[in-house]
């Protein structure tokens, strides 16, 4: 029986991109639902999104969030580990973040989401991994199909996020067996970003997996992004709002 998963990444405290993936799927029945990473930080309302997926844990998606992993921002707020940025706006950025952060949501990151970055699990009768970057580095290091930074055979299918950029291909390592050609596949996919895409898409993005055809549906919707960059204080960098218009 085919079963859908959503999957989701880099919301990065942008409700309004939230809200319009949530009501672009709110039809569908999924099985589980797979967060990888970066919830937090870039947009205003962090707080509001942790709030909504407290809700969503007790409500709709009430055992069915199978994984809910750290991502680098979500390192950065708790671990101030602030050297890892490659610029002083985004450390203003994840400071800004991190003083504003409610005692609610610093409890739901501690304890409802997993501090590793990575995880692994079965769907669909598949062996999956679930990992914010990648293998060689679970947080700043992201999988791309010309760098995959690590090895990935012993997996079906991989689910990563942190570069913002949609994907879904195969890549076939070698193996063993005669009968798959001594071949084996493994499919990586990347839903995107849902609030902060960097792919020239401005829409909001995310994926559904049915298993086990492993059909995979990158999505994208739009949504009110004037409104989320009339949020921003004139003390963050113009650089943050700006980029949402055209995803980049």
């Amino acid at each position: 029986m085919e079963k859908k998963y959503l999957i989701l990444s880099d919301i990065h405290g942008n409700v309004s991109a939230f809200d319009s993936v949530l009501y672009d799927c709110r039809d569908e029945n999924f099985t589980g639902v797979i967060i990888l990473g970066d919830c937090i930080d870039y947009g205003m309302r962090s707080n509001e999104i942790i709030h909504k997926l407290t809700e969503l844990g007790e409500t709709v998606w009430k055992g069915k969030i199978i994984v809910n992993i750290w991502g680098n921002h979500e390192k950065l707020v708790t671990g101030k580990d602030l050297e890892k940025l490659s610029s002083d706006r985004g450390r203003v950025m994840s400071r800004y973040t991190a003083k504003r952060l409610s005692d609610e949501s610093l409890r739901y990151i501690r304890s409802e989401m997993n501090p590793d970055g990575i995880q692994e699990f079965e769907a669909g009768g598949m062996k999956c991994m679930a990992v914010h970057g990648s293998l060689e580095d679970h947080y700043w290091k992201a999988i791309a199909p010309n760098e995959l930074h690590g090895g990935y055979a012993d997996y079906d299918i991989v689910f990563g996020g942190h570069s913002h950029y949609s994907h879904c291909f195969t890549h076939f390592y070698p193996k063993d067996d005669t009968e798959l050609r001594n071949k084996k596949a493994v499919v990586f996919i990347n839903p995107g970003s849902v609030g902060q895409p960097r792919n020239q898409n401005p829409c909001a993005q995310y994926a559904v997996v049915t298993l086990p055809s492993k059909r995979v549906e990158l999505r994208a919707v739009e949504y009110d992004i004037k409104y989320e960059q009339s949020l921003f204080p004139d003390e963050i960098d113009e650089f943050y709002k700006n980029r949402l218009t055209r995803g980049v």
